[in-house]
C-alpha cells in the first residue's frame, strides 16, 4: 500500500552567535498523495533539502509534525521510518560488487538466502542493471552508479522513497536521458516519492506535483502545467522559465476576464479564482511568457506595436527583443519561425497574446 505523507506546520530553526536565528524551514504544510512523485523545487538555500532530511528522520524538527498514513513519525529515528534514500553522491561501497551494494540493506534487515537473491535481481532488473551485478562501482559510468543507488533504495521496499538531487553530478545529456527512466521506475514501484532539485526542467518533465520553495516557505503548489501557465507571484513566474513582467492597471473585472491597461496598450487576462479580490484601477504586475507573445500582421486594435531591437534565429525559434512604448522591453520567442519580411532589426511589428496566457500576479 502506498503512503500518504502529511506535513503540518513543520519548522527547523538554527541559532548561532554570528547569524542569530535562521529559519531553514518555516511552518511548511503539505499533503503528499499515495504513489505520488512529488518535487521540492527551489534555489539553493531555500530549505528543500532540510525539509527532505526531516522527512527522512536525519534532522529533528524544531516544530510541527510529520505523519505517514496518519501515524506520527516526527521524532521517530531514521532507521525506524521505513524510507529509502538516494543521495547526490551515490554513496556506493567501492569494495563490493553491484549486487552486494544493492543487497546490503537486506543484510542489515536479516533477509538472506533465496528471498534476498530474488529481491536483488528484481531491483537490478527494474533499473536495467541486472547484467552488471558482478561489476564493481569503479567499473561503472556515473549514470550506471546512480541506477545502482536507486536499486539499493528500492530493494528494501520502503514506504517512502526520497531522492536528494540524484542527477546533479551527471552531464546534461545523461540527466535528460535518466529523467524519464527514474519517473518510470518510481511510478512502476508505486511508492510515494519525494524528490529534491533546483533544476526547473527536471521538475517540470518528471513531477506529478511540485512545491516551489523560497526562504524556507512553500510559495506555490501545483502540477507542472498549472505552475508554468498560472504562476501566482513574480518569483514563481521568473523561477520556472523566461517571462516578461509588466506593470498594468485593472480597467474592468468581468465574469470570465480582466481587462488590463498598460503603457503600450490594452489586453485581457483570463479571470481565475485567485483574482477574486481584484478591483478596477488596481495596480498589478502581469507575467507573459515569450513564447505566448505572437508576431502578427493583423491590424486588430487588441494588438500592440513595437520595434525589433535585436533578433536571433535559432532554427526551432527566433528570439526577438522588442521595444514597446515608454521604454517597456519584452522578449518574444517565435516558435517554428518562417522566413518572411518585416522581422529585421529596426522593423515595426505588432504583437498579440491570448487572455489565458496572461498571468496576473499577487504582491510578494
Amino acid at each position: 500500500m502506498s503512503t500518504t505523507i502529511t506535513i503540518n506546520n513543520l519548522s527547523k530553526t538554527y541559532r548561532s552567535r554570528q547569524e542569530g536565528v535562521t529559519k531553514a524551514v518555516d511552518e511548511v504544510s503539505l499533503e503528499i498523495e499515495p504513489g505520488e512523485l512529488f518535487f521540492l523545487l527551489g534555489p539553493s538555500g531555500c530549505g528543500k533539502t532540510t525539509l527532505l532530511r526531516m522527512i527522512a528522520g536525519f534532522i529533528d524538527p524544531t516544530g510541527g509534525s510529520i505523519a505517514f498514513n496518519g501515524q506520527d513519525v516526527t521524532h521517530t529515528p531514521a532507521n525506524k521510518r521505513d524510507t529509502g534514500m538516494v543521495f547526490q553522491s551515490y554513496a556506493l561501497w567501492p569494495h563490493m560488487t553491484v549486487g552486494q551494494n544493492v543487497g546490503f540493506g537486506l543484510d542489515v534487515r536479516g533477509i538472506k538466502g533465496q528471498d534476498k537473491t530474488k529481491r536483488v535481481t528484481e531491483a537490478l532488473e527494474a533499473v536495467q542493471m541486472g547484467h552488471l551485478a558482478d561489476r564493481k562501482p569503479t567499473q561503472l559510468s556515473g549514470g550506471q552508479q546512480q541506477r545502482v543507488a536507486l536499486a539499493r533504495a528500492l530493494v528494501v521496499r520502503p514506504q517512502v522513497l526520497l531522492l536528494d538531487e540524484p542527477l546533479s553530478n551527471l552531464d546534461a545529456k545523461l540527466r535528460v536521458e535518466l529523467r524519464s527512466e527514474i519517473r518510470r521506475i518510481c511510478k512502476d514501484s508505486g511508492m510515494t516519492t519525494v524528490y529534491v532539485t533546483h533544476d526547473q526542467k527536471e521538475a517540470l518533465s518528471m513531477a506529478d506535483r511540485i512545491a516551489i520553495m523560497r526562504s524556507g516557505k512553500v510559495v506555490q503548489i501545483g502540477d507542472p502545467p498549472t505552475l508554468y501557465r498560472e504562476p501566482q507571484t513574480a518569483f514563481v513566474a521568473s523561477f520556472l522559465g523566461e517571462t516578461n513582467l509588466v506593470d498594468a492597471v485593472v480597467q474592468e473585472v468581468g465574469e470570465t476576464s480582466v481587462m488590463l491597461e498598460t503603457k503600450f496598450g490594452k489586453f485581457a487576462a483570463k479571470r481565475l479564482q485567485t483574482h477574486a479580490q481584484l478591483t478596477a484601477k488596481q495596480e498589478v504586475t502581469v507575467s507573459m511568457r515569450p513564447e505566448s507573445l505572437r508576431v502578427s500582421a493583423d491590424k486588430d486594435s487588441s494588438l500592440f506595436g513595437g520595434t525589433i531591437r535585436r533578433s536571433t534565429y535559432l532554427g526551432d525559434l527566433s528570439h526577438h527583443v522588442v521595444d514597446l512604448a515608454d521604454g517597456v522591453v519584452v522578449d518574444v520567442a517565435e516558435v517554428n519561425p518562417r522566413p518572411r519580411p518585416g522581422t529585421a532589426v529596426g522593423a515595426h511589428i505588432r504583437l498579440g497574446i491570448n487572455p489565458e496566457d496572461v498571468s496576473i500576479l499577487r504582491p510578494e
